[in-house]
C-alpha cells in the first residue's frame, strides 16, 4: 500500500490542499487521541487556519474539551448523520476565533445500531461534510476508540489518518489492525486515503522504556512518524476539566509548545522547525 500525504506545488513551493480532512484514530483507548484532536485543532486555529473539530466519539469529550455543552434537544453530529440536519446547522463556535466544533453527546451511541440498515451507511459523514469542506483549511475528526461503523465513516470522509501512539510497552498493540482497516477502507471506499503520520504521545524522556519505544517506532516507520513528540504533562491532563485546550489553559506549558510544533509540522512540513525526538519532554 502506498502511504503518503497528498500535496500540490504552488508558485511559492509546496503547500497543503485547502479543506483537508484528517481522522484522528486509534482503537486503543488512553493514547491521547481526543487530547490530540482538541489541541491540534486549537493550535491550527491559533496559527490562522480556519479549523473544524468534528466530535465522532459518543463520549463527547472533544466537545466539552473546547468548552461546548449542547443543551437538551440541541442538534449534534447524530442529527447530521441520521436526522437529515445540515452540518452547517450544528456547527458551534468556540472561545478560539477560528475554531468551530461539530458537537456530540451520548445520543451518538445509538447511531452505531441505527446506521446498520441504512443505505450507503459508510458515506453519511462524508456527505454531511460536503457542505462545509470549503469553509475550513482543516477538518479534524475525533474518532471513537474502536474500529466501528463510526470510525469507518470517518475514514471514508477523510483525506488522511493521524494515529496517536502512547510511548509505553503496548504502543504498537492494535496498530496492525488499524492499518489493515485503513487499507480495506482505502481499497473499497476511499482510494485516496493516506496515512498522515504516527504521533508519539505521553513521552517521558526520563523513562528508558519510553525512549526505547520511540526508537522502535521510528526505526519501523521512519518519516511516517512526526518529529514533534507530545510529552507527559500535567497541564495537558488538567485542561479538559476547565473546558479548554491546553493552549488556552497554559500557553507556555510543555504540552502547548509541543502541539504548536505539531501544527506547524502538519500545516507546512517543508517549513516546520526541526524538533529533537525528545524535545520538550
Amino acid at each position: 500500500m502506498a502511504w503518503g500525504r497528498e500535496r500540490f506545488r504552488s508558485l511559492d513551493g509546496w503547500s497543503w490542499v485547502m479543506g483537508r480532512v484528517i481522522a484522528v484514530a486509534n482503537q486503543k483507548g488512553g493514547v491521547g487521541k481526543t487530547t490530540t484532536a482538541i489541541n491540534l485543532a486549537a493550535a491550527l486555529a491559533l496559527q490562522g487556519h480556519p479549523t473544524l473539530l468534528v466530535d465522532l466519539d459518543p463520549q463527547g469529550s472533544a466537545t466539552t474539551g473546547v468548552g461546548v455543552r449542547p443543551a437538551e434537544g440541541e442538534d449534534t453530529v447524530y442529527e447530521a448523520l441520521l436526522g437529515g440536519r445540515a452540518m452547517t446547522d450544528i456547527v458551534r463556535r468556540t472561545a478560539i476565533e477560528r475554531l468551530a466544533v461539530a458537537p456530540a453527546t451520548r445520543d451518538l451511541v445509538g447511531a452505531e445500531v441505527e446506521l446498520v440498515p441504512q443505505m450507503a451507511r459508510e458515506n453519511r459523514l462524508n456527505d454531511a461534510l460536503a457542505s462545509v469542506r470549503t469553509r475550513y483549511n482543516f477538518i479534524l475528526i475525533d474518532c471513537p476508540p474502536s474500529l466501528s461503523l463510526l470510525t469507518v465513516n470517518a475514514l471514508r470522509a477523510a483525506d488522511s489518518v493521524l494515529v496517536p501512539l502512547q510511548c509505553e510497552y503496548y504502543a504498537l498493540e492494535g496498530l496492525t489492525a488499524l492499518l489493515d482497516t485503513i487499507g480495506r477502507v482505502r481499497d473499497a471506499l476511499n482510494p485516496t486515503l493516506a496515512l498522515e503520520g504516527l504521533l508519539l504521545t505521553m513521552f517521558d524522556g526520563r523513562n528508558s522504556l519510553a525512549r526505547q519505544v520511540q526508537d522502535e517506532v521510528r526505526s519501523h516507520f521512519g518519516d511516517q512518524v512526526f518529529r514533534a513528540v507530545i510529552p507527559r504533562n500535567v497541564r495537558v491532563s488538567e485542561s479538559p476539566s476547565h473546558g479548554m485546550p491546553v493552549l488556552l489553559y497554559d500557553p507556555v506549558s510543555r504540552g502547548a509548545v509541543a502541539y504548536r510544533a505539531l501544527a506547524r509540522e502538519l500545516a507546512a512540513p517543508a517549513l516546520a522547525e526541526p524538533m529533537p525526538h525528545d524535545a520538550e519532554a
